[in-house]
């Protein structure tokens, strides 16, 4: 088959089209850089998804799209309506008029209408724009998904390389069911390849339930590192998001995850479809997969600052 994936460079992205590729597929990725290279063999089309004619040619001779592309914060022209809503409805014209078979969007596990957020809300657009497209599709709406190259794995590291601390998110922790990347890309090829979940809207969960604070123990615990875990109200984390925003590449966490951290992610928002069950994930946070996801040993340094980020359009 060949497979077109926007936001290829990204982390689950990048995760599923190494997948596809071990299988003999043809993969085109389409995103604004290469990303780091892992995608050696396949073709690579720049695009932030604003050139419909361009999208649509990338779309071209392919049997399915895995439409991947999202942010979590907004930055200049990279906002959450261009991205998340536009991008989506260029994705879906060109998939109908490259006649394409199959998209397969990635979401969010509490994307929903007039909820105040505006990440949560534009998730939520997209999947009405792909649910409303005539097309076949199938919608995950995922949990925190980790695993080689995420944000959670490589921020908790680097954090507690540069101060083994943490904050909770609120007096009163909200729960998370962390997914395994691996568990996400076996439901991903089953939709691209398999065709499974046809016109389905599906939340994806891990196995196993635990606060954030338990997970950053377990990371710390493999790292051979000794934390300190303070409560902290969630307008506290708000403050320093909008730090990190400001002066990170990459967020310590965004606004849109302090949301997300606040109110938890282990139910889906509104329900929807359950998986079958060979599909369910089954893996845990064990130290194994910690290991085996964990970036470079190191602290934070001048390379994660913006200062040192070239113009963003």
């Amino acid at each position: 088959m060949s497979i077109a994936i926007t936001g290829g460079s990204g982390f689950v992205g990048s995760h599923i089209a190494e997948r596809l590729l071990a299988e003999g597929h043809e993969v085109v990725l389409i995103a604004r850089s290469p990303g780091s290279g892992r995608q050696t063999g396949v073709r690579f089309v720049p695009s932030d998804l604003s050139d419909a004619a361009a999208v649509q040619d990338a779309f071209t001779g392919c049997d399915a799209v895995a439409h991947c592309a999202g942010i979590n914060r907004e930055i200049g022209r990279q906002t959450y309506q261009r991205v998340h809503v536009q991008g989506t409805e260029i994705v879906v014209e060109a998939a109908r008029r490259a006649g394409v078979k199959k998209v397969v969007l990635m979401s969010f596990l509490r994307a929903r209408p007039a909820c105040g957020s505006a990440y949560h809300e534009s998730k939520w657009a997209a999947e009405e724009l792909v649910r409303h497209s005539g097309l076949d599709f199938t919608i995950l709406k995922s949990g925190m998904v980790y695993g080689r190259g995420d944000h959670m794995l490589d921020h908790l590291s680097h954090s507690f390389f540069t101060l083994p601390v943490l904050a909770t998110v609120g007096f009163q922790e909200m729960k998370i069911r962390p997914v395994a990347v691996d568990d996400l890309t076996e439901i991903l090829r089953a939709a691209l390849v398999d065709g499974r979940l046809s016109r389905q809207t599906v939340a994806v969960a891990g196995a196993e339930e635990l606060c954030l604070s338990q997970a950053a123990r377990r990371v710390a615990s493999v790292l051979g590192k000794r934390i300190l875990v303070f409560r902290a109200p969630v307008w506290f984390h708000y403050l320093l998001a909008g730090t990190f925003e400001l002066t990170m590449k990459i967020p310590l966490v965004a606004k849109a995850q302090v949301r997300i951290l606040a109110e938890g992610v282990v139910e889906p928002m509104p329900p929807c479809d359950s998986l079958p069950a060979d599909l369910v994930p089954k893996r845990t946070f064990t130290e194994e997969q910690i290991r085996s996801g964990l970036p470079e040993r190191g602290p934070f340094g001048l390379r994660d600052l913006r200062c040192c980020l070239s113009h963003v359009p």
